[in-house]
Parts: structure tokens; C-alpha cells; sequence
């Protein structure tokens, strides 16, 4: 953490909120569930944002987050994203540009398919809770990671 605490107003209380800065590094902050590479961006009280990374060609993990929600925007590489939900399922096309949203409990899988990594930036709301968030579920790629 860096930076000065400044006073924030929250109801009747104040608060000290830390002022971080951080930079996407080359190595991984950590090894999500489903096998993408983390790099923690920032996190409060109420959503974190981070770096998620999926090697040239290769396959996620199948799974399903219990509590969080999460909103993805791809930056790099080519690929498919997979989500279901209830009756709900589709496969797309994921790149540069691209939006997706991961409601609590949608299954999901991602796949790389271009020589470049399949790069995504996200805000997770709750942040992240810790093991036990995610469950894995039948998926419609083999995974490689």
C-alpha cells in the first residue's frame, strides 16, 4: 500500500482508506480456481479489480462462483467464453473490446485461441472471499491448466 489516508465519510463514521497504487507485474499475484493467472489490481470494502491471465492456446477450469459476481473486459489475445445458467447457454467470441458478465452462480470455462495470452480486466463485487468460493462443474472444453 502507499500513499496518505485521507478521512471518508461513510454514514455518521469516518473512515481511513488507504490510497493504493499498484502495477500489473509479470508474475502472478495468484492461481485462480479455474486456472487463470491473478494480478491484483485493487480492492475495497465493496469490489476488487485484477489482471486475469490464459496462456497462447490454453483451457480454463470449469466452474461456478457461490457469491461474486464478476464483469470482464478483454484487452488481448483471441478466444471462446463458455456460460450457463439455468436454461441459459452460449458459447462466444472473446477479444479486444469484448464485455461479458459472470452473474453468482453461472457456470463458466474460457479457452485461448491465439498465439498471444487471453488477457481480461475485472472487477469482482464482492471481492474475493477465499477458497471455497468457487465450485467446479462439468465443462465443454478439457481443460490444460
Amino acid at each position: 500500500m502507499s500513499g496518505r489516508k485521507i478521512p471518508h465519510h461513510h454514514g455518521r463514521s469516518t473512515i481511513a482508506i488507504p490510497l493504493e497504487t499498484r502495477r500489473i507485474t509479470e508474475a502472478p499475484d495468484a492461481i485462480a480456481p479455474d486456472g487463470l493467472e491473478v494480478r491484483v489490481l485493487g480492492s475495497l470494502a465493496r469490489g476488487a479489480l485484477a489482471e486475469f491471465r490464459l496462456a497462447p492456446f490454453a483451457t480454463g477450469r470449469a466452474v461456478a462462483h457461490r457469491t461474486i459476481e464478476e464483469i470482464w473486459v478483454f484487452t488481448s489475445g483471441k478466444g471462446r467464453l463458455w456460460r450457463k445458467r439455468a436454461e441459459m447457454e452460449e458459447v462466444t467470441e472473446v477479444g479486444p473490446g469484448v464485455a461479458i458478465v459472470i452473474p453468482a452462480g453461472t457456470h463458466f470455462q474460457l479457452r485461448s485461441e491465439s498465439a498471444e495470452p487471453l488477457i481480461a480486466i475485472a472487477a469482482t463485487m464482492p471481492p474475493w472471499p477465499g477458497d471455497g468460493e468457487a465450485d467446479p462443474v462439468a465443462g465443454v472444453w478439457a481443460p490444460t491448466v
